[in-house]
């Protein structure tokens, strides 16, 4: 299980691109909100669902725009 902010760097994606892309994934897409001890919780991915973040996105860069990324620090 890999959280939103991890899976954002693995990628070179920008985090609030990531959880857009991510709203309709569901459990069974890979895809979980984890809530620990006072916390708000936090978005996370399987395996599985890195790979089906993966396909989103590329199947949104065939389709028009692509997701943001994230502006590197000069």
């Amino acid at each position: 299980m890999f959280t939103i902010n991890h899976v954002a760097a693995l990628l070179g994606e920008d985090e609030e691109s990531l959880f857009d892309l991510s709203i309709n994934m569901f459990p069974e897409d890979g895809c979980l909100h984890v809530y620990g001890v006072g916390e708000d919780g936090v978005t996370a991915f399987t395996q599985d669902g890195i790979d089906n973040l993966k396909q989103i996105i590329d199947d949104e860069r065939k389709d028009g725009p692509a997701p943001s990324k994230p502006e590197t620090a000069k």
